[in-house]
């Protein structure tokens, strides 16, 4: 083997053990090594679980898988609104000099609140309006209870995102990946193409502590019962409430630690 031949394999060594060293000593980076195939296995296992035994039940009400991919394109959309701002100030290392201006650190929540809201309406609106002459189906036939369904969604992706933003916050752009796992880790629980029936007994009453799952079972209520029902949307609101207040008080108090630690100038992998 030549001198350069053997140059080339030690460089290529040496950038194959950074890689290692980098996915070693991320945590985050191994969960989400395993953790995708694992979703996927579980989701589309309790998918054909249900529509091998209810062979006739999308026969029943039209529309009612896209309705769900829009209302849970929703809390996608609503939880990254959240963190991808945030993160957007990691990258560019502004979140320090955002700070050296009045701006309170609550005042951030909300900006990135409402931002989540834009791009929200901005992104499911799109794909809404691309349903109606492609496949004849429009997700306001879904009338009023369409907005308690939209803001239940929103809010939740809101509390998801700021905690991914905290956990990001205190432990570095490593762990971004977090705002994949985490709303995908409540996908199988949330009920978006089943119901919650088809869950295994145990799992069922983790289920009913996420309010997406009974938004969906709500959305299903309007769709194949043709009635409102107010007991999964007040369940919902309940829930996120609660949520709401945990992520924005989880993130609030990480940000004092960071500012305290002097993190918020250097926050990086």
């Amino acid at each position: 083997m030549s001198a350069d031949s053997v140059f080339s394999l030690r460089r290529v060594n040496a950038m194959v053990l950074r890689y290692l060293y980098l996915v070693r000593g991320s945590w985050p980076r191994i969960l989400e090594l395993m953790y995708w195939p694992a979703v996927q296995l579980v989701l589309w296992g309790f998918i054909t679980k249900f529509f091998v035994t209810n062979s006739t039940w999308l026969a029943q009400a039209s529309g009612v898988l896209l309705a769900a991919v829009l209302l849970w394109d929703v809390l996608f959309r609503g939880q990254l609104g959240v963190s991808l701002a945030f993160f957007e100030e990691l990258y560019s290392r502004n979140l320090g000099h955002l700070f050296v201006s009045p701006l309170r650190p609550y005042e951030l929540v909300i900006a990135l609140m409402v931002i989540s809201l834009v791009r929200t309406l901005i992104g499911v609106g799109g794909a809404a309006l691309l349903a109606v002459p492609l496949y004849q189906f429009s997700i306001l036939d879904l009338g009023l209870p369409l907005l308690a369904f939209f803001f239940n969604l929103l809010v939740m992706g809101w509390s998801i995102g700021l905690l991914v933003a905290a956990l990001v916050l205190r432990y570095g752009l490593g762990a971004e990946s977090l705002a994949w796992v985490a709303i995908f880790a409540i996908a199988p629980l949330s009920g978006i193409y089943y119901p919650l029936s088809v869950l295994p007994d145990w799992l069922q009453p983790v289920a009913r502590l996420l309010p997406s799952s009974h938004v969906f079972e709500g959305m299903r209520a309007v769709m194949f019962e043709h009635q409102v029902r107010l007991d999964y949307l007040l369940y919902a609101a309940g829930l996120n409430l609660v949520y709401l207040t945990l992520g924005t008080g989880v993130f609030l108090w990480v940000f004092q630690i960071a500012r305290r630690r002097d993190l918020l100038l250097h926050t990086g992998e």
